[in-house]
C-alpha cells in the first residue's frame, strides 16, 4: 500500500507476480529480462518482500526498506504528471538516477548523469560546452523542483556542470513534455529533485576523492535539528573540488555550498526555504577543438592532449539560487505546493578559437568559411541569466460515479532575463603564423570595449490542469491541458505566443506485473535560433505520439519499459553550414515535414536484495520532409548497461561496473573557403567503466572507480572539428558517515 502525507492515497503497489509469461514484441529484451527475473527468483529474497510499505513524505522523501533505500529504481515520483504514481502507471518514458546510482558510478555533475541515461545524447563543443538530446532533439527544458529554466545553448552558463551533491535524483521524462513544462522540443524534460533536511538527528557524512590527473575532491554532507522536538530541521553541503585534466594545460577548480531549513509548521503543514551557491573556474579552456583536416583532404592526427587554448585564457561561471516551497496537507487526501526561485548565474571568459584548415607543410591557413577571411579568433564574453519563478498546485482524490479518482491543477509564471556582452578579435594566416608551429603561446588581445551581444527577457504565464479518471479497475485515462502565454522581448524583435498544449495518456493494467499504454501531446516550441539576416525562426509546432509496455515486480523495486515513439514537427532549425551576417554565430532555417521515430527500453532497479541494475537502449530515425537524416552526428542507436553486486559471502565488498555502446555517427561540413563539403564520422564503440567498494567499518567505505577501462580514443564532436574523448581515468572515494 502507498500512502502520502496528509491521508493523500494513490494507486496501490502491491506484491507484483513475477511470471513472465507476456513476451514482449522484441525478443532479445525479453530473454535478458526473463533470465535476469529467473535469477531474482532464484535467490527469492526479494520476491518475498510482498508485505513491504512504501510511505511517501510530501514530493521529495521516499521512506522504504533498508535494501529499497539503497535501490536503484525510485518507487513513487510526480514526474510527468505532478501526481504522485509509479512510473509503470505514468503515459510517457521515465528514467530516475537514483541516488545510489549517482554514488556508485560516481556521476558527479549533472551532464554525468545525462550521457549515462537511457535515450539521452550528448553533443560536445569543446571541454567545457556540453548539451543533451533525445529523440534527435535538443533537451531545453531543465528544471529543479519543478520549476524551468530556459535553455540557450549559445552560451555556456555551467548548467551541465551543476553538481549531484545537492539532490536526491534525477528524473527524466523522454518525448514532449508540455503539459509540465509549456514550451519545448519533443526531447525530454530533466528534474533535479533537491536533498532536503528529513532527520531529526544529528547525521552526515565526508568524503574525500583522489584520483587521475591530480583530481581532488571533497564534500560534506551534514544534517541535524534546530530545536528539542526536531520540528524544524537544517541540512548543509558543502564541497570543493580541484582538477587537471588530459589536455595540457587545462585545469578546473569547483566550489558550492547548499543550505537549507525544513520546518513543520503544523502536523500537516511544511516549510523549506534554501540557499545554493556554485562556482567553476577553468583555466586554459579550448574553445571548440582542432581542425579535423588539412586542406588537401587528408586527416589531422592530433595527440589527445594537445590544446590550442593559450595561457590566459579561462572561463568562469557562478550560481546562487534562493528558494523556498510550502506544502500544506490536508485531511480529505489533497496537498498544495507551492515553490519559489531566484537564480543568477554569471559568466566571464576570454578564450581563443581556431577555425582555419591548414597546408599540411606550410601550416598556411584558409577560413571554413567563404568571405570570412580569418582562421582563428578571440572572444571577451560577460554576462548575467537571471530568473525568477514560481509555481502553485494542488492535487487529490475525488469521487465521480462511485469511483475515485486524482486532479491535479496549478498555475505558474517565471521570468528570464538574459545579458551578456563581447567583443572579439579575428586572426589572420598571417598573424597566426605556420600552424604547424603553433606552441600555444599567442598573445592576449588588446580588448576593445565590450558590446551588448544579446539582452532578452522571457515572460511565461501558465495555468495547468490534469486528472486521472479510473474508467475500470485495470484502465485509467489521463487527460490535461496547459495554456501558455509566452512573451519574448529581445533586442530585434517582441514577441508574444499564446498556446494550449492538450495531453492523453491511456493506461490499461494487463495483470499485477504488466500494463500497456499510448499517449499524445501536441508541440509548441518558440525558438532563439536565427537566420541568415538574423531574424529569429517562428515557433515549431508539431505532434507526439508514444505507446509501449511496463512491469514492475517487488514492489516496484524492479520496473521494466519498452515503447515505441513518432514526433512529427515543422520548421525545426537546422544549421546551414553558415554564419549570420556580421556576427560569428551559427544561422539556422527552419524545416518542415520533421519526422523522428524509434523504440526505446529500460530494466532497472533490484533484481535481488544484492544486485541492482540499469539496462537501457534507444534505436530512432529523425529525418527532414526531403529524406535527410536531422543530426546525424547524434548515435541512432544505443545501448547502455551499469550493474552492481554485493557479494553474498562477503557483503562488505559491492562490485560492479557497466558498459556504454553507440552506433556510427556522421556529419557534412564546409570545405575550405566555402568549397564544397567533407564527411566527419565516427565509427561505434564501446566505453567501459568499473567500480568496488568496501564497507571497512559500519562508518568507513573506500571506492574505487575506473572509466575507459580499455582506454578507447574516439572523437565526441563529429564536426569540423575534433575534441577526443577522456582517455582511461581512476579515482579512489573513502566516506565515512555518522
Amino acid at each position: 500500500m502507498v500512502s502520502v502525507s496528509g491521508k493523500k492515497s494513490v494507486k496501490s503497489i502491491r506484491g507484483r507476480n513475477n511470471n513472465l509469461g507476456q513476451k514482449l514484441s522484441l525478443s532479445v529484451i525479453a530473454v535478458f529480462i526473463s533470465s535476469s527475473i529467473h535469477s531474482a527468483n532464484a535467490a527469492e529474497t526479494a520476491a518475498n518482500k510482498t508485505d513491504d510499505t512504501v510511505v511517501v513524505t510530501g514530493q521529495n522523501n521516499v521512506a522504504a526498506t533498508d535494501t529499497a533505500a539503497t535501490d536503484y529504481s525510485v518507487p513513487v515520483t510526480t514526474a510527468g504528471t505532478k501526481m504522485a504514481l509509479t512510473t509503470r502507471d505514468i503515459p510517457q518514458s521515465v528514467s530516475i538516477i537514483s541516488k545510489q546510482r549517482m554514488q556508485d558510478q560516481q556521476l558527479q555533475t549533472l551532464g554525468d548523469v545525462l550521457k549515462n541515461t537511457t535515450g539521452i545524447q550528448e553533443s560536445v563543443s569543446d571541454l567545457d560546452r556540453r548539451t543533451y538530446y533525445a529523440r534527435g532533439f535538443l533537451i531545453d527544458n531543465y528544471m529543479v523542483d519543478g520549476i524551468p529554466t530556459t535553455f540557450d545553448p549559445r552560451w555556456d552558463l555551467g548548467d551541465s556542470q551543476s553538481d549531484t551533491a545537492l539532490f536526491e535524483r534525477i528524473e527524466v521524462v523522454r518525448g514532449a513534455t508540455g503539459l509540465m513544462t509549456g514550451p519545448g522540443n519533443p526531447s525530454a524534460s530533466v528534474n533535479q529533485v533537491r536533498k532536503h533536511a528529513d532527520s531529526k538527528e544529528f547525521t552526515g557524512n565526508v568524503s574525500a576523492t583522489y584520483g587521475s590527473w591530480n583530481k581532488q575532491r571533497y564534500v560534506a554532507d551534514l544534517s541535524t535539528p534546530l530545536n528539542e522536538s526536531g520540528s524544524v530541521r537544517g541540512r548543509l553541503i558543502t564541497g570543493y573540488q580541484d582538477q587537471n585534466s588530459y589536455v595540457e594545460r587545462y585545469g578546473a577548480t569547483k566550489k558550492f555550498v547548499y543550505a537549507t531549513v525544513d520546518a513543520d509548521l503544523t502536523d500537516s503543514t511544511l516549510l523549506s526555504a534554501g540557499y545554493e551557491f556554485q562556482q567553476t573556474n577553468t583555466d586554459s579552456p579550448t574553445w571548440g577543438g582542432m581542425p579535423r583536416w588539412y586542406l588537401d583532404g587528408s586527416k589531422t592526427d592530433y595527440r589527445r592532449g594537445f590544446n590550442s587554448a593559450p595561457d590566459w585564457a579561462y572561463s568562469n561561471k557562478e550560481t546562487t539560487k534562493l528558494f523556498t516551497t510550502l506544502k500544506q496537507s490536508f485531511d480529505n487526501g489533497w496537498q498544495a505546493t507551492l515553490n519559489g526561485t531566484h537564480t543568477e548565474s554569471l559568466i566571464d571568459s576570454k578564450m581563443m578559437y581556431i577555425d582555419g584548415t591548414f597546408d599540411k607543410t606550410t601550416g598556411v591557413g584558409e577560413s571554413a568559411y567563404a568571405g570570412y577571411p580569418v582562421v582563428a579568433g578571440t572572444g571577451y564574453n560577460t554576462g548575467k541569466r537571471k530568473v525568477d519563478g514560481v509555481d502553485a498546485f494542488a492535487s487529490g482524490p475525488y469521487e465521480l460515479f462511485g469511483r475515485q479518482h486524482e486532479l491535479m491543477t496549478g498555475v505558474s509564471y517565471s521570468k528570464q532575463q538574459n545579458t551578456y556582452y563581447s567583443a572579439f578579435a579575428n586572426i589572420s594566416t598571417e598573424e597566426l603564423g605556420n600552424f604547424n608551429d603553433y606552441n600555444s603561446q599567442f598573445p592576449e588581445t588588446d580588448w576593445g570595449p565590450r558590446s551588448l551581444a544579446e539582452r532578452d527577457v522571457i515572460r511565461q504565464k501558465s495555468a495547468y490542469v490534469a486528472t486521472r479518471i479510473s474508467l475500470a479497475d485495470p484502465l485509467h485515462l489521463i487527460v490535461g491541458a496547459r495554456y501558455t502565454n509566452w512573451n519574448s522581448d529581445t533586442l530585434t524583435a517582441q514577441i508574444e505566443k499564446n498556446n494550449i498544449t492538450p495531453y492523453a495518456g491511456l493506461v490499461f493494467d494487463i495483470n499485477d506485473t504488466w500494463s500497456t499504454y499510448a499517449s499524445y501531446t501536441s508541440v509548441f516550441q518558440p525558438q532563439t535560433y536565427r537566420d541568415i539576416n538574423g531574424a529569429y525562426l517562428s515557433p515549431v509546432i508539431g505532434k507526439n505520439y508514444e505507446a509501449g509496455v511496463k512491469s514492475d515486480w517487488f514492489n516496484s523495486r524492479l520496473t521494466a519499459s519498452v515503447a515505441v515513439f513518432r514526433a512529427e514537427l515543422d520548421n525545426v532549425a537546422q544549421s546551414i553550414g553558415r554564419t549570420i551576417e556580421g556576427s560569428t554565430d551559427t544561422a539556422y532555417e527552419g524545416k518542415n515535414g520533421t519526422v523522428s521515430r524509434g523504440i526505446e527500453f529500460e530494466l532497472n532497479g533490484a533484481l535481488t536484495d544484492n544486485w541492482q541494475m540499469t539496462f537501457g537502449g534507444t534505436r530512432y530515425i529523425a529525418e527532414d520532409e526531403n529524406s535527410d537524416a536531422v543530426n546525424p552526428q547524434l548515435p541512432r542507436t544505443q545501448l547502455k548497461l551499469f550493474t552492481s553486486y554485493r557479494l553474498p559471502m562477503l557483503q562488505d565488498l559491492t562490485v560492479g561496473g557497466g558498459a556504454n555502446w553507440q552506433t556510427h555517427v556522421w556529419q557534412d561540413e564546409p570545405g575550405p573557403s566555402g568549397n564544397g563539403t567533407r564527411y566527419a564520422e565516427q565509427g561505434s564503440y564501446t566505453v567501459v567503466n568499473l567500480f568496488s567498494r568496501y564497507q571497512v567499518t559500519k562508518q568507513l567505505a573506500v571506492q574505487a572507480n575506473v572509466n575507459n577501462l580499455f582506454d578507447k580514443e574516439y572523437d565526441t564532436s563529429v564536426s569540423q572539428y575534433v575534441v577526443y574523448g577522456e582517455p582511461r581515468n581512476v579515482s579512489v572515494t573513502a566516506s565515512y558517515s555518522f
